[in-house]
């Protein structure tokens, strides 16, 4: 039977402290091999929490795959900030342009609750309400109603 780790490390800057070492250190595998191998899959989504999966099997192997970041910080990576606004609907904190929801929405698609593209970004949009990021320059209740209304559509085909 394989035992299974999850986890939300920071990419590319694991280390075997917690959470990842207290939870690898009972089931006897290299920790540091572990966590060189989760820093080596994860260097790319540097500065953002990344949802990380080690699977140990009977014989000590382990397998580990990477999961996509949450969607806030892939708006916050995009916008360039550190954190959300604390009065997000009074302060914003950041712009991102459309296309980059779009993105967004394509790489979380097969996680979100949408079941089309059009619906996704309208998900990655409404993110950005709580943390206070415009999109393309305009409120992003403003930027929905677009995307209801079909002004977005052609950006949107998918």
């Amino acid at each position: 039977m394989a035992d299974v780790v999850e986890v939300l490390v920071p990419g590319g800057k694991a280390t075997a402290g917690p959470p990842l070492g207290p939870a690898l250190g009972p089931l006897g595998i290299n920790v540091k091999a572990v966590v060189d191998e989760i820093n080596k899959k994860t260097a790319t989504f540097n500065g953002m929490q990344v949802p990380v999966r080690v699977e140990v099997d009977a014989k000590k192997n382990f397998t580990i795959s990477v999961g996509i970041p949450p969607t806030t910080a892939l708006i916050m990576k995009e916008a360039g900030i550190e954190k959300g606004s604390g009065e997000p609907n009074t302060k914003t904190v950041g712009n991102i342009p459309l296309e980059a929801a779009v993105t967004i929405a394509n790489m979380k698609l097969e996680s979100m609750l949408s079941y089309d593209l059009k619906n996704a970004v309208k998900e990655v949009v409404g993110t950005c309400v709580s943390l206070g990021v415009t999109v393309s320059g305009k409120k992003p209740k403003d930027v929905i109603a677009e995307i209801n209304t079909g002004v977005h559509d052609a950006v949107l085909k998918g």
